[in-house]
């Protein structure tokens, strides 16, 4: 199992991407590859990375995909540069 938290995957494969942004399905997808624990784990974790997307002021939706099927995630500009030196702090969504 990664020792990194949520945020961090979840903020690495957004970097990782050209625009910098990534849907959720794609997402999932880096986290497989990079890691393959969560290949032969129960999708429960799935429930997290959602989870801290939709509860972390961190990262915001970024317009809906193409197909119109989900929307991109990204991090927005006032975090990436913390992101993009290791630190991922945790800010909980105003509701």
């Amino acid at each position: 199992k990664p020792a990194q938290s949520y945020i961090a995957l979840i903020s690495t494969a957004i970097l990782s991407s050209p625009e910098k942004k990534l849907l959720l399905s794609d997402i999932y997808q880096w986290i497989m590859d990079k890691y393959p624990y969560f290949k032969n784990k129960e999708k429960s974790w799935r429930n997290s990375v959602r989870h801290n997307l939709s509860l972390n002021e961190c990262f915001v939706k970024a317009g809906r995909s193409d197909n119109g099927k989900g929307h991109f995630w990204a991090i927005p500009p006032a975090n990436l540069e913390d992101f993009a030196k290791g630190d991922y702090p945790r800010r909980r969504a105003r509701r």
